[in-house]
């Protein structure tokens, strides 16, 4: 087998073996991006140097008995919103086109610890706003299944690295489906944890009370195994909660029998694609026939989570963005007069049109006169969609449905309108709202062979249970397939002139 082809945990395997070097999974993932990244601009920044430098060190830690972990010697990819240190940090924003960060983020440094290499930055939507990865100032990302899609947001291009076989595993964000839902699309597994389980030091905030960092891996294995990594209390940041379950690992096991499943009847009415919708209800049955009882109820405030969602993330994201103002770092206008001129210019200048879309959005509903309307009653109303789930989920173990309405638009599709792009987020937004875990993973395809995505719903701090049923489900499906050899990946010469002419990832590779 093809090392690219590989899952994170088989590749560490034939490390600690010593049938694979750390500089040969190196390069080969280096190789595969140079073949492949033109066509998919899954990457921002990619330092060879630095990666061999990298692989040198860790070979030297296993061969001494320091790095003995599961992930040592791995390449894995970080999405861009995260700090690096020493390594270029742009949140694919212009305003942040030259930010070269003195730390890294406490998630990436769990990672550096437990042995991982980390061969770049992954593209994504501008500042984690969308849901394509098209907002970003670099260029689009474009899925591997079919080149003429989009690989989902905002973490797409650390979805579509690892669909690629770009990277062996990612960590992405999730503020309200970032890592599901391009995680669906691609075809990969992608795990939202609970709110407080992996330290968001580090990770520029978009929005603060919902921002979750999480893996997005081949299989569920793999996704347990970063997690496990990942997950720490960090006291630099004054949300992350301490855990003593954090041995993730320990849940990979093939039972679900007397597993509680509860299907909500509200996720599987108008809007909600026919082929997708038979493809999760299929999984469903499969659970069942494994021993688990599934059953439908109703999950009441479905159709508020949306405009609650996006009012609460925009109020955060006006008062995240607002210290991005061309003074203390990243971009500057060259032409103004006087500083009130150079704010304005700087950000009109660096941010691009949804960042500055979610931004005035946000300023009205924190404004004199609206806060009361808009936010305080978007608060009110996360307050009533966590009762429900809480209350749901006193009932169920788990909750079952789907990603996304739909399999992966076509490119330029949801930009032209963006009310379409927010509601797509329908499925995936509450979960983050009321902090719950939920990992999505591959149920099929469509007549198209595009990915269908399963989401799994947990209550706090229940990840094993989630990981668990995954598991199970992962082994009674069979083997998905990665998209080379099955998708639509032209890989034509004018598919990739237009990639190279859009990413810029080229400059540090």
């Amino acid at each position: 087998m093809e090392l690219w082809k590989m899952t994170a945990l088989e590749l560490s395997g034939r490390i600690r073996a010593k049938e694979v070097s750390v500089a040969e999974a190196a390069q080969a993932m280096l190789d595969r991006i140079e073949e492949k990244d033109g066509l998919y601009h899954c990457y921002v920044t990619v330092d060879k140097e630095s990666v061999r430098k990298q692989a040198e060190e860790i070979q030297k830690r296993i061969d001494s008995g320091e790095f003995a972990g599961v992930l040592a010697g791995v390449p894995v990819a970080v999405k861009d919103n995260m700090c690096t240190e020493g390594v270029l940090t742009t949140c694919s924003s212009k305003i942040l086109g030259n930010f070269v960060p003195v730390y890294s983020a406490e998630a990436v440094r769990n990672l550096e610890r437990a042995g991982a290499l980390v061969l770049g930055k992954t593209n994504m939507d501008e500042f984690a706003m969308g849901s394509t990865t098209e907002t970003s100032a670099y260029g689009v990302t474009r899925n591997p299944w079919d080149t003429g899609r989009v690989p989902g947001g905002s973490s797409g291009g650390s979805a579509a690295a690892v669909a690629a076989g770009e990277c062996f595993a990612a960590l992405g964000s999730d503020t309200g489906g970032s890592i599901r839902q391009p995680a669906a699309f691609c075809g990969v597994v992608g795990m939202k944890p609970t709110y407080g389980t992996v330290s968001r030091y580090g990770l520029i905030a978009y929005g603060s009370s919902l921002d979750q960092i999480g893996p997005i891996c081949k299989d569920v294995s793999d996704c347990a195994a970063l997690l496990e990594a990942i997950a720490s209390y960090d006291a630099k940041d004054s949300t992350s909660v301490r855990r003593q379950d954090t041995d993730f690992t320990s849940a990979l096991k093939e039972d679900v029998r007397g597993m509680k499943i509860g299907v909500p009847r509200d996720y599987f009415g108008g809007g909600l694609d026919g082929e997708v919708k038979e493809a999760v209800q299929k999984a469903a049955g499969l659970l069942r026939e494994r021993g688990a009882a599934v059953e439908e109820f109703d999950l009441s405030l479905v159709e508020y989570a949306i405009p609650a969602y996006y009012t609460i993330a925009a109020a955060e994201a006006s008062s995240n963005l607002e210290r991005f103002d061309g003074i203390k770092y990243g971009f500057r206008a060259e032409n103004y007069t006087g500083l009130h001129d150079m704010y304005k210019k700087s950000r009109s200048e660096g941010f691009g049109a949804e960042v500055k879309r979610r931004i005035m959005l946000g300023s009205f509903v924190l404004s004199s006169g609206y806060y009361d309307a808009y936010y305080l009653k978007a608060l009110k109303v996360k307050a009533l969609i966590k009762k429900a789930f809480d209350e749901a989920l006193s009932k169920y173990d788990i909750i079952l449905g789907p990603v996304a309405p739909s399999t992966a638009p076509e490119l330029g599709g949801s930009l032209a309108d963006p009310i379409k792009m927010y509601l797509g987020d329908i499925y995936t937004v509450s979960v983050n709202l009321a902090g719950l875990p939920a990992i999505s993973l591959p149920c099929g395809k469509d007549s198209g062979g595009m990915p269908i995505g399963l989401q799994l719903i947990g209550g706090c701090f229940k990840e094993k249970v989630l990981l668990q049923a995954a598991y199970t489900y992962e082994k009674a499906r069979g083997e998905f397939g990665l998209p080379e050899g099955s998708g639509k990946d032209a890989g034509s010469i004018a598919d990739r002139e237009e990639a190279e002419e859009a990413g810029r990832y080229g400059e540090a590779i």
